[in-house]
Order: structure tokens, then sequence, then C-alpha cells
């Protein structure tokens, strides 16, 4: 999701070790973190977190100028959807994919079963976030997101979220060394923010913990059950690609723009495999994402559900066309 995905580093080492350029640089403002985390405290008790959980969390936490530095050096460029698409659908993420399907294929049809997400999807999300869970990020989530908020470029969003994830703690389903994640954030194999594992994430395995770092059953299902609460339509497709004819007005298309099937088709749009549309009354839209010229993709009310994952048209495709690819 962009409006909480980040940059993931993994390993521990910014935690343990920060450079000593980064600890004197911050050294003069120790304790005005120390008196921002003091003013947390009240907060997070009217939250209903309890003493003890927040003592714990805050247990050895500094402001991590690394988390700044990130924060504020995210880099600024554009990609095409053919550099984009090179980069997240690659042979050996596809390959890896397919492994992990074959090791997971019955967790992955309960789950479908469960949520009516399909497999792909689930890997192509999956793939997308974290390699398949093996990119999890390094940085302690509390320690970055107290940086985060108490540093102020988005005080309240972070500091929300630093709320949220007290009550991740409290509610006992990972510990605080164990609660990694992204520089802003972000955790486990699913990547979600606090406030979304608390809306989201479950305990497929009821083992009586929701672990979307180890516990594999409970990131995939917690996938699927992030669609399926925002609005995946089960049985029905993403979108496919499809071919336009050589007089199609381009400025007809957009996610927003939804026509029945049989207007487009009118138009002389055909599925780029040859096989026909299957019905005319289906709503659905035309995507560009190179522009005229480029590849064009019909996408229906499952495309609008993935963005709610990561509102990105680039994102949304990605994840459809790896899951295909990895299921094919």
């Amino acid at each position: 999701m962009l409006r909480r995905r980040a940059l993931l580093l993994t390993g521990s080492g910014w935690l343990a070790a920060r450079p000593a350029s980064a600890q004197s640089g911050m050294a003069g403002q120790a304790g005005s973190f120390t008196s921002f985390l003091a003013g947390v405290r009240p907060e997070a008790r009217r939250a209903g977190v309890s003493e003890d959980t927040i003592t714990r969390a805050f247990a050895g936490i500094s402001a991590n100028q690394k988390v700044i530095d990130l924060d504020r050096r995210q880099p600024e460029f554009t990609q095409t959807w053919a550099q984009y698409r090179a980069s997240r659908l690659s042979d050996t993420r596809i390959a890896q994919g397919r492994g992990a399907l074959s090791q997971n294929r019955g967790l992955l049809d309960r789950i479908a079963t469960s949520y009516g997400v399909p497999p792909s999807i689930i890997l192509g999300v999956w793939g997308l976030e974290t390699n398949y869970g093996t990119y999890q990020g390094g940085f302690n989530v509390v320690e970055a997101l107290a940086t985060l908020a108490w540093e102020g470029r988005r005080a309240a969003y972070f500091r929300a979220e630093l709320i949220a994830s007290l009550k991740v703690l409290d509610h006992g389903d990972v510990t605080p060394g164990r609660m990694v994640g992204s520089y802003a954030g972000a955790m486990g194999q699913p990547q979600f923010m606090p406030s979304s594992f608390n809306r989201y994430a479950v305990d497929f395995d009821q083992d009586g913990r929701r672990d979307i770092w180890d516990d594999r059953a409970d990131a995939l299902a917690s996938i699927a059950n992030y669609l399926a609460l925002n609005g995946w339509r089960a049985g029905e497709p993403w979108g496919q690609p499809v071919r336009l004819a050589a007089d199609f007005p381009p400025g007809i298309t957009g996610r927003d723009n939804r026509r029945p099937l049989g207007a487009w088709m009118d138009l002389g749009v055909r599925r780029l495999d040859g096989t026909p549309f299957s019905r005319r009354d289906v709503p659905g839209a035309i995507v560009l994402p190179d522009g005229a010229g480029g590849e064009a993709f019909m996408v229906y009310a499952n495309f609008t559900a993935i963005r709610r994952y990561n509102p990105s048209d680039y994102y949304a495709l990605a994840v459809g066309l790896l899951g295909e690819a990895v299921a094919s």
C-alpha cells in the first residue's frame, strides 16, 4: 500500500549499531524524544493499552536517525510501466512464486475457500510485498513509528500508527523484539501498517496469535482477508490484456471510465488471447499503463480491490500478472 509502504531494509544492524555520525547528530535531541514518549503514554493508556505493554515497548528505543534520513530522502523518480513490469515480474520472482505455490498449495486452497480470493492473487501480493516472505524489513516498528511521529513531517499519521502498534503488542500477537518491519512501520510478510493489522490480520491456524511475521498461514490468510473486506468478488477476474482497434480513441480509457463489455466490443476491443468475452453486460474499464500505443488491459471490480492494498495501477496490474504467471 503506497499510503503505508516504504523501502524495506533487512537485518538488525540499524537497530544494533547506528553510525557514530548519526548518534552524535541526535545527541542533543534525546531529551526531546524522551519527553515525546512521556506524552504518548497517557494517550496509549486512554486507548486501552496497559502500562506494562507501554513500558516494554519503549524500553531501549531512541530516535533513529536512519529512519529520518530514509523518510526525507525517498527517491523522486518515474518508471514506465515497461520498466516496472520488468523489475517486478522477473523470471526469478516467477520461479520463486511457483516454488511457493507448490509448497503451500493445500494452505492456499483452504484460504481461498474461506475468503474467496484465489491463490494466484494471494501469491501476487505476497511476491510483490516481501518476495514471498523473505524480505520483511529489519527496523524496530515501535522505534521507527515513534521517530517519525516525533520528527513531525507526518506527525498525526505516525502517532496514530504508533498507538496502533502498542495495541498489537498489548493483544499479545508478537513481542516487541520480533515486531520488525520497514522504516515506515510496515510489518511482516503482508507489510501491514499496525492499523491495518488491527483491522485485517487473522489467526488462521487458531494458535491464539495473529502472527504475520513467522506464521505463513496467518500471513497469507491476512492478505486474503484484507482483499475480501475491501471489495474482492469471488469467482470474478481482475482483468486481462486486450487488443484495441487501430482507430480506438484513447481519451475514453482510465479505470474510472467503466462501460459494459458490449460497448467496448462495439468499439473493436478484443481479448489479446483471442478468447471471446463471455458476457456483454459486465462493466469494465480500459487501462493503458504506458499510454496510447502500449499494452492495454480490461480491468474489473477486483482490480479496484487490489488497488486498495496499494493505490497504484502499476501495482494492481503486476499483482494480477505475477499471480497468473506463477499459477500457469
